[in-house]
């Protein structure tokens, strides 16, 4: 008879509960279960390898006396309805602590580099005017008022933002899974972004599996936080900031830097006389639909009964496309170009220049950004080439 391991039932409740693996998945691998959560019988070593894999948790902690109180080493704004969340998942707590990784090595690499530390980081209070803080940021971007107005698309505005922060010494990753394990998707109902602060090597982060337009929001956010020097991480449900000083603040900065209040309340008569008034002054913006709501809003130009009607709309709208885009059979970007989004250039591109120059092993370049031998080689010819294009 095979050996058995005694585990406290409430630690088997704990794993099943912090995976948010479905109950019915694991019932089908794990036939005893149930038994297990209820500590009518034990799992054997075998298969309590298999079941800590499959929750994603950490073998010791089966051996403890009690579930561990796993605390985000960021300050936390995410709430659902008024309540805090209370528990991290472990794809949340491992794409931390993988950015942490990047960012400690990318504050090394850049003070050996000689570069001083960023002045615009800590630079503004949140007491500061809305107005003149989105103007202020704008500028340190090297954007214009107009800057998203004379763009094609709302993609191409995502791009300019990512690529003006990058520019000026932000690490921007945009990642929908762990690494590169599709099978371990970032949930958007749990987080949107975070932000990592310093003063050499700030570092943004963009849930990559909320949508497009969504995203755009998120990065203009975690740029304000940027600004007043506090990291966080906030998943902003139904576009409606945790009740907190900070969070209020930055999300009308991020919404008068992405649509200019003064812009929409000129525009607002022509548009609503439309039969899609918000669509129509997202294409002018280059932002989605539903920031526009936002905005329009926090300007009272409609009521929260008007917004939330639009929102949920909004949010069935995408669901649909979603789905439909799922099962069309389209190409897409190429896996060597969706890195540069992935690591983001500057960071990328600064591990390809350590290893390429004898100052990291190999080694460490592959573990830094998850790809390994001609993998990582073909991806840093193709990233140098990049980069010397757009130099010239």
């Amino acid at each position: 008879m095979t050996a058995t391991v005694v585990v406290k039932p409430e630690l088997i409740r704990w794993a099943i509960e912090r995976s948010r693996v479905s109950i019915e998945d694991l019932a089908q691998e794990f036939p005893k279960l149930d038994a297990w959560k209820q500590g009518e019988r034990s799992p054997t070593f075998r298969q309590l390898e298999a079941f800590a894999k499959k929750t994603l948790t950490p073998m010791g902690y089966f051996f403890l006396d009690a579930p561990p109180d796993e605390k985000l080493p960021i300050p936390d704004f995410r709430t659902v309805g008024d309540a805090p969340i209370d528990r991290p998942s472990p794809n949340l707590i491992e794409t931390i602590q993988a950015m942490q990784r990047r960012q400690t090595w990318m504050r090394e690499f850049v003070i050996e580099d000689g570069h001083e530390a960023l002045p615009f980081v800590g630079s503004a209070k949140a007491t500061a005017n809305v107005v003149s803080l989105a103007a202020r940021i704008r500028e340190a971007l090297g954007l214009d008022a107009e800057w998203a107005e004379v763009l094609g698309t709302w993609e191409d505005a995502l791009r300019t933002l990512r690529n003006s922060a990058e520019r000026i010494g932000i690490l921007v990753a945009t990642a929908g899974v762990v690494g590169l394990n599709n099978h371990r998707a970032l949930d958007p109902q749990e987080f949107r972004g975070f932000v990592l602060c310093d003063r050499f090597a700030p570092l943004i982060f963009v849930n990559g599996a909320d949508s497009k337009s969504a995203q755009m929001f998120t990065l203009a956010h975690e740029l304000v936080h940027l600004w007043i020097g506090e990291g966080g991480i906030f998943n902003l449900i139904k576009m409606m900031p945790h009740d907190d000083a900070t969070e209020r603040f930055c999300n009308q900065v991020a919404a008068e830097f992405l649509v200019p209040g003064h812009k929409l309340s000129a525009r607002w008569d022509e548009a609503a006389a439309t039969e899609k008034p918000f669509h129509a002054l997202a294409r002018s913006f280059k932002v989605s639909p539903i920031v526009v709501a936002r905005r329009a809003l926090d300007l009272k130009l409609i009521n929260k009964a008007e917004f939330f009607v639009f929102y949920e709309q909004d949010q069935e709208d995408w669901r649909r496309k979603k789905a439909e885009d799922k099962n069309k059979k389209t190409g897409g970007p190429s896996f060597y170009v969706v890195q540069d989004v992935r690591l983001g250039k500057r960071f990328a591109y600064a591990v390809v220049r350590a290893a390429r120059e004898g100052r990291i092993l190999y080694r460490e370049a592959y573990q830094l950004t998850d790809l390994k031998g001609e993998t990582f080689n073909h991806y840093a010819d193709l990233l140098v080439q990049r980069m010397k294009d757009e130099r010239r």
